[in-house]
Parts: structure tokens; C-alpha cells; sequence
């Protein structure tokens, strides 16, 4: 059986096709700058190439994995299922599910909740749709793995007939990251999934942090709406409500157009006037940029108040987990992070915190709490759902 794993962001498109039987990798491949002007890497092949909306990179996947020279396909009969990563389910959602018109229009539904990603999300499943009508498409949502929050987590302290009218709660999200990796790090730490208490922070231009209570999300960073939580790379994270209405009145603007600030051109892109890139912002701070320094150290200061908040809501903690873009492979803010979590009995060892992209204890030996840098594998996840789906 034979998965093609589709993940669209905004500008973006990650696939990955697997055969399923053997959880064998077959290719991988990126579609960047959607919109703009694209370019894909699949597997060694790289080439700019038009992209102007998600349809047209889906089809551009599709040919890249029928090329004659670099394809891996011979017909598209040989892909079985496509999984979609879907951003937001809501409470309509507790596990991933197989797509049909209803589950199409739920995920509709949910767009204002995830305005970034619901809309391409579903632009990749009805393209992927269009161009192979008889194969089964299973949405794998992020919210799924956070469903089992407890009540006292998820609810907002407003007037709780919001929660009974509008659903208005905590959902959270990069659900399949936060799994994976927590499952990964029980391994690493040699010990049951259901007897750890793990904190894993995936930091990437979208960033959240999840605490772990044996095998259970019990709290996540992001809320309503991936716009709560950690400041990101052009996200605002958590705010004064006050804010919105402060902002619209002082520059003028409306609600949208605050919400809009606050989603697009917040963040540590905000605060810097440099870039949403980490790698960016770290170029500007050795250039002497005191607001790209500023910047980054208020995104590690605000990851380990979460990290320590955590902890002391699953009244202990085995390890720390650091995944994602930049997560995996920026060890400058793995220091700065931990250089706060002292306290817990994290010390980092230098020369293993300079790894890039490998899973590994990045902590000295001895140490009580293990802080461990670990690569995420949704796409892994994604197809393992939807095979599961498909029984």
C-alpha cells in the first residue's frame, strides 16, 4: 500500500510517499514559494518552476513522481490513499478520518479558526481530488492529539455559554509533531510511553510547546487558534486582549486588519523589522541588530516559561524535547532556552548540543531531566493514520 502524504502551508507543500507495508520511504520532495514564483526539491531533483497556487503544485508533485528520469512511479494507480495533514478539526474531530463531502465541509468550518492553513489544506484535497477521483483521501488532523485535554486545561474564563454556543476553547495543534516526537523521546529514555512526563517544543516559523503526562497531551501553547502561545515567526503569541481594541482605536484600524497584524506580521519578524527566518535573525544579531537580539531572546525567554510552567502542571518532568525547523538544528536557541532551565538539573553538554538534524541527547551525562533534540516525522504519522483509517 502505497501513502502519498500531502502537508500544505501557506506558501508551501511537503509530501513524502511511503509504502506502507514496509514504512519504506520512496521520495520526498518540497514545493516552496507558492505564489510567489516555486521551486521543488524532489528527492536530488531541484528546479524553480511556476507556481501560482497549490492546485498548480500539486500537479507538479504529481508529474515529479512520474518523471521518466527521476520519478518513482510508473502510473499514479500505484498511489493507494493520500493523507492530508488538516491544521484544525475542532470538536468535530477526536481522530483522523476518511474525507467525504461532510468531513470536506466541516474542515470548511473550521477555516476561520486556522485562517493560515485550513483554506490550503483544503485546496490540496480537492486538487488531490480533481487529479485522482477514485483514490480515498484521509484528513489527519492537528488538533486529534490534544483531545484528551482535561476540562480545567482547555477552558477560557469567559462566560462559559461561549464554550456551549461557539465551541470557544483550547484546541491546539501540531498534534501529529508532539506525538511523534514524545514517542521517540520515551524510546531515547529507555522507559514506558505511559510512565514519562515529556515536554516537547516544536520551534519552527510556527512554534508550540505540549506537555506530555504518560502518553497524554494535557496541555498545549496554541489555543483557539494557532495565534495563541509562544511569540513565533510571524505570530504575536500571548497578548493582552486589551490589545486589539488599543491597536484599532491608536492606528485606526479594523478588528480584521488587527488580527491580520497579529498572524502575519507579528512574531519575531515584528519585533526584529529583519525576518520570521531564525537563521536570518541570528546573521542580523552577530551583525550587531539589537532588536533581531531582542527578538530571539524574547522567543527562547518565553519557551522556557512555558517549559517550567509545564513541568509544574505534570509535577515533574523526565525531558525536554526540541524538534522542528528550528528546534532540530539551531543550537544557539537550545542554549538560551536551557540556560533557564538550570533548576530542573539540565546542564547541556556543547559539543553534542552542535548537532544538526540527528536525534540525541544534547545533556551531560548524569543529568536528572534529559533535554533531547529530536527530528519530527509527521509525514510518518500522517500515513500511518491514514492506513489505519482505511481498515
Amino acid at each position: 500500500m502505497n501513502v502519498l502524504v500531502i502537508n500544505c502551508g501557506s506558501s508551501s507543500l511537503k509530501y513524502q510517499l511511503l509504502n506502507m507495508e514496509t514504512e519504506e520511504l520512496l521520495v520526498k520532495g518540497l514545493c516552496e514559494r507558492i505564489g510567489i514564483d516555486g521551486y521543488l526539491k524532489h528527492g536530488d531533483y531541484e528546479a524553480d518552476m511556476p507556481m501560482p497556487d497549490h492546485e498548480a503544485a500539486i500537479q507538479v508533485v504529481m508529474d515529479a513522481l512520474l518523471d521518466k528520469n527521476h520519478g518513482v512511479l510508473s502510473s499514479m494507480d500505484e498511489i493507494h490513499a493520500v493523507g492530508h495533514r488538516v491544521v484544525h478539526g475542532g470538536e468535530a474531530f477526536k481522530a483522523s478520518a476518511i474525507i467525504t463531502d461532510e468531513v470536506e465541509k466541516a474542515i470548511e468550518d473550521c477555516s476561520e479558526l486556522a485562517p493560515l492553513h485550513n483554506p490550503p489544506n483544503l485546496i490540496g484535497i480537492r486538487a488531490c481530488k480533481k487529479i485522482m477521483p477514485n483514490v480515498p483521501n484521509v484528513a489527519v488532523f492537528d488538533t486529534a492529539f490534544h483531545a484528551n485535554m482535561p476540562e480545567k486545561a482547555y477552558l477560557y474564563a469567559v462566560p462559559y455559554e461561549l464554550y456551549e454556543k461557539h465551541k470557544i476553547r483550547k484546541y491546539g495543534f501540531h498534534g501529529t509533531s508532539h506525538k511523534y516526537v514524545s514517542v521517540m523521546a520515551a524510546e531515547m529514555l529507555g522507559k514506558p510511553y505511559d510512565e514519562v512526563k515529556i515536554v516537547t517544543c516544536h520551534l519552527g516559523n510556527g512554534a508550540s510547546i505540549c506537555a506530555v503526562d504518560k502518553g497524554v497531551s494535557v496541555d498545549t501553547s496554541m489555543g483557539l487558534t494557532p495565534l495563541e502561545g509562544l511569540a513565533m515567526g510571524t505570530r504575536s503569541g500571548d497578548i493582552d486582549p486589551a490589545l486589539v481594541t488599543f491597536i484599532m482605536q491608536k492606528e485606526n484600524l479594523t478588528a480584521h486588519e488587527v488580527v491580520d497584524m497579529l498572524n502575519k506580521k507579528s512574531g519575531v519578524l515584528g519585533l526584529s523589522g529583519v525576518s520570521s527566518d531564525f537563521r536570518d535573525l541570528t546573521a542580523a544579531e552577530n551583525d550587531g541588530n539589537a532588536r533581531a537580539k531582542a527578538a530571539l531572546e524574547t522567543f527562547c525567554y518565553r519557551v522556557a516559561r512555558y517549559v517550567g510552567s509545564y513541568a509544574a502542571a505534570m509535577n515533574g518532568l523526565d525531558a525536554v524535547v526540541f524538534t522542528a525547523g528550528v528546534g532540530e538544528n539551531d543550537s544557539l536557541v537550545r542554549e538560551r532556552v536551557c540556560a533557564y532551565l538550570g533548576y530542573l538539573g539540565i546542564e547541556l553538554d556543547a559539543e553534542k548540543n552542535s548537532t544538526r538534524g540527528q536525534a540525541i541527547d544534547i545533556t551531560k551525562a548524569g543529568c536528572k531531566v534529559k533535554a533531547l533534540a529530536v527530528p519530527t516525522n509527521e509525514e510518518l504519522v500522517i500515513a500511518r493514520d491514514t492506513k489505519e483509517a482505511l481498515k
